[in-house]
């Protein structure tokens, strides 16, 4: 039956600061304890993104989401990455996300440079999806995603050093 569910159509961002440094959150729900030994946690941080709502422009639901999760507005637009990328739940977290509506998600992904003061950065919003944010090296991408959006991630490492920066 779970494979009979839809993908949730996503748009997710990643935001550069001025050193070409990825923007990234600690989700509140990201904590992964194995056993019982409190050591051993992992935590998962995660570039931000979520639903598009009915007939709403892509860019637009990127937008709104980079907003609402981290108060940002200041944003340049680099690049739309052409193909949609898709990512399925493990089973141990089916029918518990999105009300168990999904199996995974389904996502357009923007490349965006802050051009904005750190100031307006806040992730105490309304409904908060981070406890804690940082910039890290493209080279980090894939060492803090949750193992089922590793080959999202790779993706976007792949999208970014055909960048070019240097």
């Amino acid at each position: 039956m779970e494979n009979q569910l839809p993908l949730r159509l996503c748009a997710g961002i990643v935001l550069l600061n001025n050193n070409k440094k990825i923007f990234v959150g600690k989700r509140i729900d990201s904590v992964l304890t194995i056993g019982k030994n409190l050591k051993n946690q992992k935590q998962f941080w995660q570039m931000p993104q979520g639903g598009i709502d009915p007939d709403e422009n892509f860019l637009h639901a990127a937008k709104r989401e980079l907003k609402e999760e981290t108060g940002i507005e200041s944003v340049k637009l680099i690049k739309e990455v052409n193909e949609w990328l898709e990512y399925d739940l493990p089973e141990n977290l089916l029918g518990k996300i999105w009300k168990g509506k999904y199996r995974g998600q389904k996502q357009k992904w923007f490349i965006m440079e802050f051009v904005g003061d750190e100031k307006e950065i806040n992730i105490n919003t309304k409904n908060p999806e981070f406890l804690d944010w940082k910039w890290i090296d493209v080279s980090e991408l894939t060492k803090v995603a949750v193992n089922f959006k590793i080959h999202i991630y790779e993706k976007i490492t792949e999208e970014l050093n055909s960048l070019n920066f240097s």
